[in-house]
């Protein structure tokens, strides 16, 4: 397979980190080589010695993938990675960011209907992204000498470890080493466990929310009300909604989330206490707290990046609907003194209404969700077989977590209740030394 490489022209960055940015042509479908291509974006930052070059590049193994290239974050954990010896390759997953992007403006301008965009975004999952990967290694490396040196170690934050988890399963002989941050996937084959385990937590976050804000419940209410019984729109021309306010609670699973909230519904009880209406300003806030317009494959995939023949079938909205103080038309019908909670990291079929630059999408979303026709994502067996080193911090639901850890030979855990999703980019110092603690730990 040709593979078209783009490199642009290199650059220092505070004078001690060398930039290399590439785009790679790759095949949308593995299995039609010489059918469309869609570019990946990497870039590469090598740590110059002290004469102020960069010889040892080729001794540096390389790190990846799982993370579009947000500058700040890749300099300030590039930086406490480049201290531990590594280069560090950062990655924009196909989809994503200055990769060939999901947007529905470009499926309007190729023409493509639902069917087409549906089965196009069906190989934008893990299995391809590594994919991807292997070809980026390959292109990198394959000229090495040693074999070893023609091996690489990945980083997988959230989603990242996911891919890490499909990359150990089907081309572990190009890995050196595995850390995964708070992205154990669970070994299912439809989102439903995760739901169900999801809810609980998000659930007991809201029992965080309103005991430290109790006033809020009142508050909330008050909003949900309003929004009810008015038609508000957002500055790009989405729909402020129930369901949209209560997609807030998103933030419960970061830190200073809860906070992030009430502020929020501050401003809100504000603006109707002195207006009678929610303020542009707020509206403007709560437009760039939600990233799901700028970023509509999170919304399209999220689901099925769980799925292994079997359909989604909108999961999230099907669960959440067994527990009654999720859902506004019932708990408006209670005492004034119950609260209504937040959801959490879930997609429902509304937003394809209420965000603005999802509704070409919605079609294609409506097909995906009931799409069962999804190919394997890990393999147990070769999973069970694993040699390679798997050091994970594991913050997220320790259930599921722990059934899938069981399965992965070779895995080390740092097991904390003490950080949330963004623990990696909140306590990057303390979560990467007790990763490379367990990498160099020997068992007993």
């Amino acid at each position: 397979m040709n593979i078209e490489v783009t490199q642009l022209e290199p650059y220092i960055l505070k004078g001690s980190i060398k930039v290399i940015d590439r785009f790679f042509s790759v095949p949308v479908d593995y299995a039609k080589p010489d059918g469309p291509h869609i570019r990946i974006f990497v870039r590469n930052l090598i740590p110059l010695g002290e004469s102020g070059t960069d010889a040892a590049e080729s001794d540096l193994p390389y790190r990846g993938p799982g993370f579009g290239v947000d500058l700040s974050l890749s300099v300030d954990l590039g930086n406490a990675l480049h201290k531990k010896k590594y280069q560090t390759l950062w990655l924009d997953p196909r989809g994503t960011g200055l990769s060939t992007p999901i947007t529905a403006d470009i499926f309007q301008m190729k023409q493509m209907d639902d069917v087409a965009i549906a089965k196009y975004l069906k190989h934008f999952r893990a299995d391809n992204i590594v994919r991807d990967c292997e070809t980026i290694r390959h292109f990198l490396l394959d000229g090495k000498k040693d074999p070893e040196a023609r091996k690489w170690t990945i980083l997988g934050q959230s989603f990242g470890g996911f891919c890490a988890a499909t990359y150990l399963s089907f081309h572990s002989d190009g890995l050196k080493e595995v850390f995964i941050a708070g992205g154990i996937p669970p070994m299912v084959d439809s989102p439903d466990a995760v739901y169900e385990a999801l809810v609980l937590k998000v659930e007991e976050r809201n029992k965080v929310y309103y005991a430290k804000y109790p006033q809020d419940v009142q508050s909330v209410r008050r909003i949900l009300g309003f929004l009810e019984g008015n038609n508000v729109v957002i500055p790009n021309g989405g729909n402020l909604t129930v369901s949209r306010w209560l997609q807030l609670g998103i933030q419960f699973g970061s830190h200073g989330g809860i906070d992030r909230v009430h502020q929020l519904v501050f401003r809100a009880i504000t603006d109707l206490d002195m207006f009678g209406k929610l303020s542009y300003g707020l509206l403007d806030s709560i437009q760039q707290s939600q990233s799901f317009d700028a970023n509509p494959i999170y919304a399209v995939l999220h689901e099925p990046i769980y799925c292994q023949g079997r359909m989604a079938s909108w999961s999230a909205h099907r669960v959440i609907q067994k527990n009654d103080r999720f859902i506004w038309g019932k708990v408006k019908l209670m005492p004034d003194d119950v609260p209504i909670y937040f959801t959490g990291e879930m997609i429902f079929p509304d937003m394809f209404e209420d965000y603005h630059h999802l509704r070409p999408l919605q079609g294609a979303a409506e097909l995906l969700a009931y799409e069962e026709d999804w190919p394997v994502l890990y393999d147990k067996e070769a999973l069970k077989k694993n040699k390679i080193k798997v050091n994970a911090a594991t913050y997220v639901d320790f259930g599921l977590v722990q059934q899938t850890a069981s399965v992965i030979g070779n895995v080390e855990q740092f097991i904390t209740n003490q950080s949330f999703h963004n623990g990696l980019r909140k306590h990057m110092e303390s979560i990467l030394t007790t990763l490379f603690d367990l990498s160099k730990r020997e068992r007993d």
